[in-house]
């Protein structure tokens, strides 16, 4: 008799089913009713060092290392900001030659015309 298990407790909820005791979820704890605390863990995902793995792999010291991880990211924006300036002023230089070319259109007159006609026809030949 003594090798039986324990035969489980039925037991009847408020609802009026039954079910076995053993499967009633556990007691609440304490309730605490002060200001509840929440812990948000923002993650990112880490940057891609495979580079100075390989670094470290091939003998290059540490500080060599940390060189490139501090200054990889400076000469990236340090390229970004220069191209864009470049850019700026490559809009700039097509305005102004469109509006030297607009201005000596309107302004050279019957001479200007002809001018452009003896060299389109230079072109044709």
């Amino acid at each position: 008799m003594e090798s039986l298990p324990d035969i489980p407790r039925v037991v009847q909820l408020p609802d009026g089913t039954y079910t076995y005791a053993d499967h009633l979820p556990a007691a609440p704890q304490q309730i605490y009713s002060g200001p509840q605390v929440i812990h948000q863990h923002v993650h990112q995902a880490p940057p891609d060092r495979t580079v100075q793995r390989i670094a470290l792999g091939s003998g290059v010291g540490a500080g060599t290392v940390a060189a490139g991880v501090y200054f990889g990211p400076l000469l990236v924006g340090v390229l970004t900001a220069m191209a864009a300036n470049l850019a700026l002023l490559a809009l700039i230089a097509a305005v102004c030659a469109w509006g030297v070319v607009t201005v000596v259109r309107s302004v050279g007159g019957e001479d200007g015309k002809r001018a452009a006609d003896t060299v389109r026809r230079t072109r044709r030949r």
